[in-house]
């Protein structure tokens, strides 16, 4: 059987361009804006299901394909294709350390055209996988308010430096800082706890900048544990959830949207 595809009804797409790149995204939804970096292998039926989530919730939502096949179902082949070609694509520099990624410079200048287009105080971002550091590195414009970490897995972590790097350059990293202590912008990193992927080196490096402004919610995934998470479970906010009160994922998503409302409204 087919996995299935996502439905990408109501969603409006236009090409925009920012930072030497464009890319087309899909928007949806009234009130405070929210870029919804989509996790690999693209824009698949989780992460739309989760954008539906955030407009059902009061938010207008803007998902940038950077990669992958909008709609098309999240399968091991999908997955595979899309990381061949992002791992070598300068655009995100997957294997670099301390490292001012090029997208970020295009995802600083969406956050700043949804908080005009929406007439926001400022905007939230979601990173998620692939793209959970992203998020943190486009909160160096004043622009976003409000930076979700889901599971950041670049750099990949091989190697100890690569395992504590926290996905965006010192020089970035020291405006968050900044942004945090002076103006007292929040940041949320979300993992499962035994995710290899997602090394707890990368989020204690950020706790030890960011401080208190670092609100971390790590979900065990430990053998034996209480909710029946593999080792391998990796996608916070889409794949591990289960629409069930007390489910760790799903209340995750609940506190995702608390903050976002807390920030941006």
């Amino acid at each position: 059987m087919n996995a299935p595809e996502a439905d990408l009804s109501g969603w409006v797409v236009a090409p925009f361009t920012g930072g030497g790149y464009t890319h087309d995204v899909y928007r949806k939804g009234a009130g405070p804006g929210v870029v919804l970096i989509p996790e690999i292998p693209g824009i698949h039926p989780g992460v739309l299901g989760l954008g539906n989530h955030l407009v059902d919730n009061g938010f207008t939502v803007a998902i940038p394909s950077l990669f992958g096949v909008p709609g098309r179902a999240k399968t091991t082949g999908s997955i595979v294709e899309v990381i061949a070609r992002t791992c070598v694509a300068k655009e995100f520099a997957a294997f670099a350390t301390n490292k001012e990624r090029p997208v970020s410079q295009f995802l600083r200048a969406l956050a700043r055209d949804l908080k005009a287009s929406t007439a926001s105080k400022g905007v939230g971002v979601i990173g998620e996988c692939f793209t959970g550091g992203f998020a943190l590195a486009a909160a160096v414009d004043d622009s976003v308010l409000a930076p979700v970490l889901s599971q950041p897995s670049v750099p990949f972590p091989l190697g100890r430096t690569r395992r504590s790097d926290p996905g965006l350059s010192e020089s970035e990293l020291a405006v968050v800082a900044r942004r945090a202590a002076d103006e007292g912008l929040c940041a949320m990193g979300l993992r499962f706890s035994e995710d290899p992927v997602v090394p707890a080196e990368r989020f204690a490096a950020l706790k030890q900048r960011l401080g208190d402004a670092f609100e971390v919610i790590e979900i065990d995934s430990s053998p034996g544990n209480a909710h029946g998470f593999a080792k391998s479970a990796h996608s916070v906010l889409t794949s591990e959830v289960r629409e069930v009160d007390g489910h760790p994922a799903y209340e995750a998503r609940k506190r995702v949207v608390e903050f976002l409302t807390e920030r941006l409204t």
